[in-house]
């Protein structure tokens, strides 16, 4: 078993962090008005993101991702740019180029502690984080972490031949993913996801839900493996029932807060015109973010994974038709002029994302 908890003292964590690639500070430029031509890269820090878009523009059948070293000086016209505002603004169109083991596309960035030294392989410990429980946490790259996000949705696709399944009009806005593992006999590796920051907002309604999912950190085919979800503002994926006031509309900003100190995940979701969201829950027990034990889950929880956190928009209307919540039969042609004009695609707008060491609630 690789999990036990260790003794690292709060000096050895604070030492560990402060030498670690967390970056922490504002946005690049963020009070510069934007300029023509001007890159994402220019009004942000994203020195130690990289990107995965919805495209194969090298025509090597795999999707394009454009590493640190590069997203300095790249944007893309349709799918990753700047808008008039300055804001960061992330698309994915239902029908796409997409990563490995999804059915969904996405314009979305992942965070590596590495930077720009890819001697450092994207899985290696020291590219990712890990809570405070696991026995080998001083030898990743820090010991959990906070990312911060001022954003809007733009838009959430409109046409879903199974309008009645959970993703039907959702996206994805802020992740953290566990590493897959060659093995998982210790009982982690599953490459599942402790936090998933959804909206949804069906086409008839005014306004949209903001909610967010635990996955439990079992094997794939465990039927007991499911995303459990916690409302925010509005409702959560199964409720049809409109929000009303209670939702958040369309352009709408709002931030978000994920703090992973320790042990603990610390959830802070807040709005100018809604009350301040809060949740916590430990990913090193199967205690849940209600505080009952959750006898179905990993008796550890996430406390043996390696983590990331990833942010953009993960567009959930997949255009595939098979049993399952994950398959919605959304439209979507592959060409994005058309598919634009039908609104087959997820849109949203960053005007604040930073990463930097976790805080202490």
């Amino acid at each position: 078993m690789i999990y036990k908890f260790n003794s690292l003292t709060q000096a050895s964590i604070t030492s560990l962090l402060c030498g670690s690639a967390l970056s922490v500070g504002a946005n690049a430029a963020a009070n510069e008005a934007p300029k023509k031509n001007d890159v994402p890269a220019k009004h942000f820090d994203l020195s130690h993101w990289n990107i995965t878009l919805p495209v194969d523009l090298n025509k090597d059948g795999k999707v394009d991702s454009i590493p640190v070293k590069k997203i300095k000086k790249f944007s893309h016209p349709d799918f990753f740019y700047l808008d008039d505002e300055g804001r960061m603004v992330f698309v994915a169109p239902n029908r796409g180029a997409k990563t490995k083991n999804t059915s969904n596309t996405r314009s979305e960035l992942r965070y590596m502690l590495r930077g720009k030294n890819t001697k450092i392989k994207t899985h290696d410990a020291k590219n990712n984080f890990a809570v405070l429980a696991r026995k080998d946490s001083d030898k990743f790259g820090s010991i959990g972490g906070r990312m911060d996000a001022t954003l809007r949705v733009d838009h959430v696709a409109l046409n879903a031949g199974h309008p009645d399944k959970k993703a039907a009009y959702s996206a994805v806005i802020g992740q953290i993913h566990a590493v897959k593992y060659k093995s998982t006999k210790s009982g982690f590796g599953y490459g599942n996801e402790p936090l998933k920051i959804y909206y949804k907002k069906w086409p008839d309604h005014e306004t949209g839900s903001v909610f967010w999912t635990y996955e439990r950190n079992l094997a794939k085919d465990d039927p007991n493996r499911t995303d459990i979800a916690y409302p925010v503002w509005g409702n959560t994926w199964e409720n049809s029932d409109k929000p009303g006031a209670a939702g958040v509309a369309l352009g709408e900003d709002f931030s978000y807060t994920v703090n992973v100190h320790q042990n603990t995940m610390y959830l802070t979701f807040e709005s100018p015109t809604k009350d301040t969201v809060k949740y916590a829950i430990n990913l090193a027990n199967n205690i849940d973010a209600n505080g009952n034990i959750d006898p179905l889950d990993n008796k550890y929880s996430y406390g043996g994974d390696s983590l990331y956190f990833k942010a953009g928009v993960y567009n959930q209307c997949s255009t595939k038709d098979e049993p399952g919540m994950w398959y919605v039969a959304c439209s979507g042609t592959g060409d994005w002029a058309q598919d634009k004009a039908n609104g087959d695609y997820a849109q949203t707008s960053f005007s604040e994302l930073t990463v930097g060491p976790s805080t202490a609630p």
